[in-house]
């Protein structure tokens, strides 16, 4: 949010330098370099890190707040910190590489959270899968509050976006690609973590 704001308060013309210094553009992230080490002191590689703290709009952000809000807080306590940290720096970067690969635009700057959250949303799939969320849904002129399995929800959530990596770009230069890539990529690192998860808790 911090970022956020500060992009915000930036002059258009600048705010646009900054988005394209900051945000991950395939055509840079991808230009041939001598050796990833190049790749490394020139901050390419970096902008797959610090595009998941720049977001389009408020919109964008607390969408993605949202998520991370519902979904972040339990896979948290489960994964402990740093695995969490771990998970939404490095599943959200290769999520970015994934989108950038996957645009048709090469000059399109990717920026959001969206592949780190989809990663922690997969992640709280493996790790509760008979979790329960609750809905209001409204009924006629009354609001009906009712629980759901999460993974049904989340499953519909996913062939949306799966659906939409194909159907997307009619919409528009949107990183689809890199949802669909977080949420697998959060799905295989919980079910990896499973047994060390287990110590913690017999040591706790």
């Amino acid at each position: 949010m911090a970022a956020f704001v500060w992009l915000a308060a930036r002059a258009a013309g600048q705010r646009d330098l900054l988005l394209e210094r900051w945000g991950t553009v395939p055509e840079t992230l991808f230009s041939p370099a001598a050796d990833w080490l190049e790749r490394i002191v020139d901050g390419r590689l970096l902008t797959l890190f610090s595009a998941l703290f720049i977001h389009a709009d408020w919109l964008h952000l607390l969408g993605n707040m949202l998520f991370l809000v519902i979904f972040g807080v339990p896979a948290e306590r489960a994964l402990a910190p740093w695995r969490f940290l771990l998970l939404f720096l490095f599943a959200g970067a290769l999520a970015n590489i994934a989108a950038a690969w996957s645009l048709d635009h090469p000059t399109s700057i990717i920026i959001g959270a969206s592949g780190a959250v989809s990663a922690i949303i997969g992640a709280y799939l493996a790790l509760f899968p008979r979790a329960r969320l609750g809905l209001v849904l409204p009924l006629g002129l009354f609001l009906e509050f009712v629980r759901t399995p999460a993974s049904l929800l989340i499953g519909i959530w996913a062939l949306l976006q799966l659906l939409f990596t194909f159907i997307g770009p009619a919409f528009g230069p949107v990183a689809w690609w890199a949802h669909v890539t977080g949420f697998m990529l959060g799905v295989v690192f919980a079910l990896l973590s499973r047994p060390a998860i287990a110590r913690r808790l017999r040591q706790g």
